[in-house]
């Protein structure tokens, strides 16, 4: 059977075509053989991980994020620089406080500074006269109902209405210099805008309590009694109690409708300058020269854009104290990611020198370094922040004992990670050939081995930055550390300035809160991406 089949394929093989001698050609005539040159160029280690990186859909979008929130804090604090947030005096600040997001191309979302707020009928009597007076009407809508009081069984008028947070603002009383005081007047007289508002003359109240009500609140220009509410003429209107003028304040801007020219707008503090035969020196415009003062009564609204030309208009409101929010937290961001790249890049630099001497070398150095690893990893990060801040703020400032805080034991991380890498790879073939070639430890160490670990190093190294900056934000928020002042904060610091008014303006403390998550979750996200590009064993795979 065997034979049979051996020699069915030799006669198969006889009826094979037969091939022309000259059809032959020899491969390699010169007798060098070499590799042919590759058709494509090379792809570099980095290339080949951004390559992987842009597969990774999610840490791309979360790298835009990232990139986009580094940009925000950036530009800006620099192109802000000079604005609201830093041309007001601190006194001024607090008369813009609490004010909420209020933007044209967002009106549709709710964004029109509007709250709605239940009132009772000497509160709603104080927003309706700041309407009548000013033109300026807080009130948008208003529903009228009663409410019966349980423990003394009294019914009370209240109200429901929808309230103007900026129109709201009403009244304040600065004191200015006639340079000033004519600087405004002239603004109104050119813009029809009315700023400075008369005077009020509190005495011509009925009763001490009364005057004192009028002594302490701008808004409140009309007769009322001791409660505050308003006693009101036959007709139903308020009855003004602005005090004549005796034309010391020289005011001859612009005037309400109503205003009979006998209306005072200002009240005269101070000392004039006297001449010899001591009377009063005028200036050309009728003005008393020397140390004299103005006092005004003037409405917050319009006195905003007297100073900035627009009208008070914040994009993400403004906080407690009457800072722009929208500038605040990038101001606050800038920092934070300043304190948490600097701590990284010092942990990591501390780290991955003592991690790679203990993974190489092993051995009773290693021991020893891991027992002192051990130790400072037993200390509280929280016990020790608070001792550097009750014993170290004093000498190096409040941001240099928190970072000092952060180092002291931040790098223990690092090292472990590096540590384990070392030891995963060192005893690798191309480690062992390297150390045969006679490479030197160091070469060996940098060149050879971290290299191979850089994708767990650089993740590990990214993940510090959110971390430090949570870590911040719950040190700020716990009241051990704080970072706040009129012209620096950070994130965590706003976080802790906003939870007391989170019942009333949430949104103090709602834009702090939605930039740490979003910040976290990218960077989660973006470390994951980081981690796989950089993973050597994954290099050339189309993942």
């Amino acid at each position: 059977m065997a034979n049979n089949t051996f020699n069915k394929k030799i006669a198969d093989m006889d009826n094979l075509p037969v091939i022309a001698k000259e059809k032959f050609q020899f491969a390699q005539r010169d007798g060098a053989i070499h590799d042919t040159k590759l058709e494509t160029k090379p792809i570099g280690y980095f290339k080949d991980a951004m390559s992987r990186f842009k597969k990774n859909k999610s840490s791309v979008v979360a790298a835009f994020i990232i990139l986009f929130l580094v940009i925000y804090s950036i530009v800006v604090p620099i192109a802000f620089a000079n604005n609201y947030n830093t041309s007001l005096g601190d006194n001024l600040f607090l008369e813009y406080g609490k004010l909420l997001p209020k933007a044209e191309a967002f009106l549709w979302a709710g964004w029109d500074g509007c709250k709605n707020v239940e009132l009772g009928a000497n509160d709603y009597n104080i927003r309706r006269a700041i309407g009548v007076e000013t033109g300026l009407s807080p009130i948008v809508t208003a529903e009228k109902f009663t409410t019966v009081d349980e423990t003394n069984g009294k019914t009370y008028t209240k109200y429901r209405v929808k309230l103007d947070t900026y129109y709201d603002l009403g009244m304040y009383i600065i004191v200015v210099n006639k340079e000033n005081y004519k600087a405004i007047m002239s603004w109104q007289d050119e813009h029809q805008i009315q700023v400075i508002f008369p005077a009020v003359d509190y005495k011509a109240q009925d009763s001490t309590n009364a005057q004192r009500l009028t002594e302490r609140t701008a808004n409140i220009w009309y007769k009322c009694n001791d409660k505050g509410v308003p006693t009101l003429d036959q007709e139903g209107n308020f009855q003004n109690i602005y005090k004549i003028s005796n034309g010391s304040d020289n005011y001859s801007s612009l005037r309400l409708e109503s205003d009979p020219g006998t209306w005072s707008y200002a009240a005269i503090t101070g000392a004039a300058d006297m001449d010899e035969n001591g009377n009063i020196i005028y200036d050309a415009d009728g003005f008393p020269e020397g140390g004299v003062s103005y006092k005004l009564r003037v409405c917050k609204y319009t006195y905003f854009q007297y100073i900035y030309g627009i009208e008070p208009s914040f994009v993400f409101g403004t906080n407690s104290v009457g800072q722009d929010i929208f500038y605040r937290l990038a101001q606050g961001a800038q920092f934070s990611f300043m304190l948490a790249v600097s701590v990284s890049a010092i942990n990591l630099t501390i780290g991955a020198i003592y991690g790679a001497i203990e993974g190489y070398f092993g051995g009773a150095a290693d021991m020893l370094m891991e027992r002192i690893r051990d130790v400072l990893g037993g200390i509280p990060f929280t016990v020790l922040t608070t001792l550097f801040q009750l014993h170290f703020a004093d000498k190096v400032g409040v941001v240099g004992a928190l970072l000092f805080a952060f180092v002291a034991t931040g790098w223990l991380g690092m090292a472990g990670t590096v540590r384990m890498q070392f030891y995963r790879f060192k005893n690798q073939e191309y480690i062992l050939s390297a150390r045969t070639l006679g490479a030197k430890d160091s070469r060996i160490m940098f060149k050879h081995i971290l290299p191979n670990a850089l994708g767990t190093i650089v993740t590990s190294c990214v993940l510090v930055i959110p971390g430090v900056i949570f870590s911040e934000s719950s040190l700020t928020y716990l009241g051990i550390i704080n970072l706040e002042s009129s012209r620096w904060t950070s994130v965590g610091t706003m976080l802790a300035l906003g939870r007391d008014y989170l019942s009333n303006y949430p949104h103090i403390i709602l834009f702090p809160a939605l930039f740490i998550s979003m910040l976290e979750i990218s960077f989660n996200l973006f470390g994951n991406g980081l981690r796989d590009a950089f993973n050597p064993s994954l290099r050339g795979s189309e993942g």
